[in-house]
C-alpha cells in the first residue's frame, strides 16, 4: 500500500495513494481488494478520531460500489467522514477519487472497542 498520504480535517479522513503496478490486476485495473482495504481504514480512522478513549473499531459491514475503474499512475484519494459515532456502532461512508472523478461509494459499521 505505501507509501500512504493523510490529511485530517474536523470531519474526516482523508488518505491518498498513487497507483502503481503492484496495486493492479492483471488487466492493468487497481485492484478491488485494495480499494476496499484502504476505504475501511480511512472509514475506522474518521470515526475513531471522534472518540477520546477508543481502543479500536472491528469492521461489522463494509460495502462498495464500483462506479468506474481506476488505473496504474493515477492518484487515488479516500475521502471519507463519520456519518454516527456511539458507545457500541459507530457508522461512516465516503467516496474514492481516482484523478479527482469518483470511482467508487463506500460505507462501514464498526463495533467499538474501549479502553
Amino acid at each position: 500500500w505505501e507509501p500512504l498520504y493523510s490529511r485530517v480535517t474536523e470531519e474526516a479522513v482523508i488518505i491518498g495513494m498513487i497507483a502503481d503496478e503492484q496495486h493492479c490486476n492483471s488487466r492493468g485495473c487497481v485492484h478491488g481488494g485494495l480499494i476496499s482495504a484502504v476505504a475501511d481504514n480511512a472509514m475506522g480512522l474518521s470515526c475513531a478520531q471522534r472518540h477520546d478513549d477508543v481502543a479500536g473499531l472491528l469492521t461489522i459491514s463494509l460495502h462498495v460500489d464500483f462506479a468506474s475503474a481506476a488505473r496504474k499512475g493515477q492518484w487515488l484519494e479516500f475521502v471519507t467522514t463519520a456519518i454516527k459515532t456511539g458507545k457500541s456502532i459507530d457508522m461512516a461512508q465516503g467516496q474514492v477519487f481516482a484523478d479527482g472523478q469518483p470511482c467508487a461509494m463506500v460505507g462501514a459499521t464498526f463495533n467499538v472497542l474501549w479502553k
